[in-house]
């Protein structure tokens, strides 16, 4: 390569970085969250999808929901009947071992859900919304599959550092559940880390999320979307 190739080579260079360095806030470059929105026609199912892209109908209540036992609960709060009876005996397999899990967070409707983020927008902005809550009909707690919890050190925003965590961590998919969003990825689940916020899918597709270090969308792209 002669010295004027090379210093074209250079110069083409330098222009792609350029370009690359003041267009990397022009939207195709953004995430595509809460675009192309599509409305779930099986909401009932047990692996439904439920994020930024797909949607809720506003209606949708599921049709099996039952309490859950107080001694795994703080209040009265309810998830569809299979997966408060898997709850409820994590919950209480967990006791046996010395750990307290605890049900602070479960179904929610849409109205709920859509209270709770209008009043992260009034107190955080629409930014800080988006990354720690659901939009409403995007909120798998709507199904009625979705549970948050608690550790022994009573703070579900500190549950990762109690010890029920680790447990969760290793022990959930033996029961169907599956930690819904894993740190470092947010670019893949549209939501921040949040080790409380634990979703039902059953025992064979929790243990191969588990296993493969999978979130639900991954799951979707490598085993559904084919």
């Amino acid at each position: 390569m002669n010295e004027k190739t090379f210093r074209n080579c250079v110069y083409i260079v330098i222009a792609i970085l350029i370009i690359i360095f003041f267009t990397k806030d022009i939207p195709f470059f953004k995430d595509n969250f809460y675009e192309n929105i599509k409305i779930v026609d099986n909401p009932s199912n047990i692996l439904v999808l439920v994020n930024k892209n797909n949607k809720l109908p506003e209606d949708f209540i599921p049709n099996d929901l039952q309490p859950i036992n107080l001694a795994c609960s703080n209040a009265d709060k309810k998830l569809v009947v299979i997966v408060k009876e898997k709850f409820e005996q994590l919950c209480h397999d967990a006791n046996l071992l010395g750990y307290r899990i605890v049900a602070v967070s479960a179904y929610r409707d849409y109205n709920y859900q859509k209270e709770l983020y209008e009043n992260y927008v009034l107190e955080k902005g629409l930014e800080y919304a988006d990354k720690c809550s659901a939009r409403p009909g995007h909120s798998e707690h709507q199904t009625g599959l979705a549970v948050d919890v608690m550790g022994s050190n009573e703070d579900y925003d500190e549950f990762e550092k109690s010890p029920e965590f680790e447990w969760m961590k290793d022990n959930a998919h033996n029961y169907g559940f599956i930690l819904r969003y894993p740190e470092n990825k947010e670019k893949i689940t549209g939501f921040k880390y949040e080790p409380w916020h634990y979703r039902y899918v059953g025992e064979e597709v929790a243990k191969i999320i588990y296993e493969n270090k999978l979130t639900l969308e991954e799951y979707y792209e490598k085993y559904l979307n084919k």
